[in-house]
């Protein structure tokens, strides 16, 4: 991978000798039930590696299947100091019960805003006027095709600051490399759903691998969405669903040319001694492309870290 370059709104990377697409899938290995096993962590963390997960997991704690109350999120997410949450997911529609739940003593309340194109200009005025609240960036629905990708750029332009990072759902139909080509350039970030309450909101190994590729083809970073529960993918016990690892994703980013081989390997212990051999560049440009990721509850995958030696055993969360 190259060097990533930094457009208005997101940094974004180089496709450097990334392929075009995914061929065909290739077979998935077989899946693990649970977290990674103590005994898979081997060595130490590296500096490179504490950085590799700063701001790396978004709090994601109002949706499924945490479904946390809001009295239970904001509370709990004003009470972290650590370096590796990002900013607090809240829906635009439920912006008005934020305000009851605010520590007026502390720092503002750092927001990550899902928002229609219909509904950001609205939302992004409110929050710049309370006192309590930062804009982080802004998560826009899904843009069904080209044209709504434009409508949505066009109004995130107009309303937000334009250092702001913004990311758009891309859509998993046909119109996918559509709405890719018309992001491209823009500076904003793709968002690709990983998962969800059903089967169906899982995108295969060979899906994801080829929209991984097709956003770094064409210089696009992206977040992820829902499902990336662990760090190394596996079946869910309780619901069968197979689940892609955050850590696998990871790999995917840093070597699009072989992301399908990534996203199905289950091969905990080595994955982690893998990324403890990367360097601080390494680490940064694979961070410019996969940039975080919302998760239900944060410490699910920062456990899964430590247990993989990748994070220390004593960390502020």
């Amino acid at each position: 991978m190259t060097a990533p370059a930094t457009p208005p709104h997101a940094a974004t990377t180089d496709p450097g000798t990334a392929s075009a697409a995914v061929a065909s899938a290739q077979p998935a290995a077989p899946a693990s039930s649970g977290r990674p096993a103590a005994a898979a962590a081997s060595g130490r963390p590296t500096a490179a590696v504490g950085e590799l997960f700063a701001r790396f997991f978004d709090d994601a704690a109002l949706f499924p299947p945490g479904n946390a109350t809001m009295a239970e999120a904001v509370p709990a997410f004003l009470r972290r100091h650590g370096t590796l949450v990002g900013p607090f997911v809240l829906p635009a529609s439920r912006l008005a019960e934020v305000d009851v739940h605010l520590d007026r003593s502390g720092p503002p309340l750092d927001l990550a805003l899902i928002a229609s194109p219909a509904d950001l200009p609205a939302a992004a005025g409110t929050i710049a006027k309370h006192p309590g609240l930062r804009l982080a960036t802004v998560e826009a629905t899904v843009a069904v095709d080209a044209a709504h990708l434009r409508l949505t750029v066009r109004t995130a332009a107009g309303c937000l600051p334009p250092d702001l990072p913004v990311a758009v759902e891309i859509p998993r139909t046909d119109a996918r490399d559509e709405v890719l080509d018309a992001l491209a350039g823009t500076g904003f970030r793709a968002k690709l759903r990983t998962g969800g309450v059903r089967a169906d909101l899982f995108p295969p190994v060979a899906e994801l691998a080829a929209t991984i590729r097709a956003c770094v083809d064409r210089g696009i970073a992206f977040k992820c969405t829902a499902g990336l529960h662990h760090a190394i993918r596996h079946t869910d016990p309780a619901t069968g669903f197979d689940h892609h690892g955050f850590l696998n994703v990871l790999l995917a980013a840093d070597e699009p040319s072989r992301a399908a081989e990534h996203l199905a390997r289950t091969d905990a212990a080595a994955i982690a001694t893998e990324l403890r051999t990367w360097s601080p560049a390494r680490a940064a440009r694979a961070r410019a492309v996969f940039t975080s990721f919302g998760t239900c509850d944060v410490g699910d995958p920062i456990h899964d870290l430590v247990q993989l030696g990748l994070l220390p055993e004593r960390i502020t969360v």
